[in-house]
């Protein structure tokens, strides 16, 4: 399927009876498209009623019947529709055309339609649904006038029988004026029916091209307007728009896009990155520093400006490492090109990933925006061998936290002074060690750590285990190896993880 926005000209009774006219409002509208391809694919829609059935026999041939004396006076043949249907596909338009009772979607069928579109007025029209559902075609729905409960029933309906739904925000005031346009229930739509292709449908002044770009803004990618070609004969109406309108219609769609962009996160232009550069803080060497040595906060000053090529301060973090790969004099800046660079970023995301896993396998459930602390004694080079994942669930005066370990991973012996802790072995395997007593640990296991024991875990198949204990305190925590309480930097928070 084509990724572009789809634009889609109503004719509805605009061919005016008049098949000659027909077929020159579709060629001016192709016309009015060129230039455009790029941007949009584009159909054009036809509505259909069997008269001798639609109208009932009581009111045939009354004038003072609203749309009964226009729906005869435009009436076309059979004939000429598909000839209208031709000249469409030659002009290289998708052919979209609306039913309006359950006869007419069989001449959609046979005259080989590719999509069918639901009137407003027929969206909860259930016997012409059931027809075109049993039509192996998509659909477009507009659903001005619908409640939400309406619009739950019919995309039930159709998604039900796998059906491809586009659904269309519409109102259907002709024209259409600003206070009653409602472009914000395109996001709602969007918001609620994930599995729908959401659009606009429609029929504020031709004149008025803000519309249609807040729209695309909004995240339509189906554009319905109705399309009229004036002549003395056959003057415009109050919401349809001419060739002429037409292109303003699509240059203001165009633009939108444009300014709009990517639904992705966007990535930089390279005038973006050297302005950016140009404002940041360049590390410059405060000391002499020779090839192969490893870079060092006390090394380094950050200062204003940069150099081109030069490591600015936004690099220097604890997860990247710079080792020198030739000498660097005091004072200068400090380049890429001198440099070895390592960036364990993209580790801490597998980490992160790995957690998740488990967590899922061990069918536990995180409160909304828990904070990840990554524990890594010996550095995250080592985080394989040695290390642990936590989220404190609450730390009062109780402490409720999970823990996880990765397979083949420990965590160094420790103990505390003030806390007293109890772990409840919720998934996998777990074996401790209490001062120097080793013992397995399986999933509903619980066991108590009492003040000043000395601790330490092991997984060989990973495990999930819960810490129910008084309060944490940061400075509470011991370990019996003096390397890791030299590592300033052991831990790492992410909030950004679930």
């Amino acid at each position: 399927m084509s990724t572009k926005p789809l634009m889609v000209f109503e004719m509805a009774n605009n061919h005016m009876g008049d098949l000659g006219h027909g077929l020159a409002t579709i060629r001016a509208l192709r016309e009015a498209c060129t230039g455009f391809e790029a941007d949009f694919d584009f159909a054009f829609k036809l509505q259909y009623r069997d008269l001798d059935t639609f109208i009932h026999a009581s009111v045939r041939g009354r004038e003072d019947v609203k749309y009964v004396k226009r729906f005869e006076e435009t009436r076309l043949s059979d004939a000429s529709f598909q000839e209208l249907v031709r000249e469409m596909r030659d002009n290289g338009f998708q052919t979209v055309c609306t039913p309006f009772d359950e006869p007419s979607v069989d001449k959609i069928e046979a005259h080989a339609i590719e999509s069918i579109k639901v009137a407003s007025c027929s969206f909860t029209d259930w016997p012409l649904l059931e027809r075109i559902a049993q039509s192996n075609k998509p659909v477009i729905a507009s659903t001005a006038g619908a409640t939400l409960e309406e619009i739950d029933n019919v995309v039930s309906f159709f998604l039900h029988r796998h059906k491809q739904l586009t659904l269309m925000h519409c109102v259907a005031e002709y024209p259409t004026p600003d206070a009653s346009l409602q472009v914000n229930q395109i996001a709602l739509l969007q918001a609620r029916y994930p599995d729908c292709r959401i659009g606009y449908s429609t029929h504020e002044s031709p004149d008025n091209t803000l519309a249609v770009a807040l729209a695309v803004a909004k995240g339509a990618r189906v554009f319905e307007k109705h399309v009229v070609l004036p002549t003395a004969r056959y003057p415009a109406n109050a919401y349809s728009a001419n060739p002429a309108q037409i292109r303003a219609w699509l240059e203001s769609a165009r633009r939108a896009l444009a300014i709009c962009g990517s639904a992705d996160r966007y990535q930089p232009s390279r005038a973006e990155e050297a302005s950016l550069h140009s404002l940041r803080r360049g590390v410059f060497a405060t000391r002499p520093i020779p090839a192969g040595t490893q870079l060092t906060r006390d090394m380094i000053e950050f200062a204003f400006p940069p150099v081109e090529g030069q490591l600015t301060a936004n690099a220097w973090s604890k997860y990247s490492q710079f080792r020198a790969t030739q000498d660097i004099p005091a004072g200068t800046p400090v380049l890429h090109m001198d440099l070895a660079e390592s960036h364990l970023r993209s580790q801490v995301m597998g980490i992160v990933q790995d957690v998740k896993k488990l967590l899922k396998a061990a069918h536990v459930v995180i409160p909304g925006k828990s904070e990840l602390e990554i524990s890594h004694h010996f550095g995250l080079e080592r985080f394989d061998d040695f290390g642990l994942t936590m989220l404190t669930v609450v730390n009062r005066e109780y402490c409720k936290k999970l823990l996880v370990l990765l397979p083949g991973q420990t965590h160094p012996e420790q103990y505390h002074l003030k806390k007293e802790e109890t772990f409840v072995v919720v998934h996998g395997e777990l074996t401790l060690w209490l001062d120097g007593e080793e013992r397995l640990a399986h999933a509903g296991d619980v066991i108590t750590v009492n003040r000043g024991v000395r601790h330490r875990f092991y997984t060989r198949v990973g495990a999930v285990f819960e810490e129910i204990s008084s309060t944490h305190e940061p400075n509470d925590s011991y370990y019996t190896d003096p390397a890791i309480a030299r590592n300033t930097q052991r831990k790492t928070w992410l909030t950004y993880w679930m």
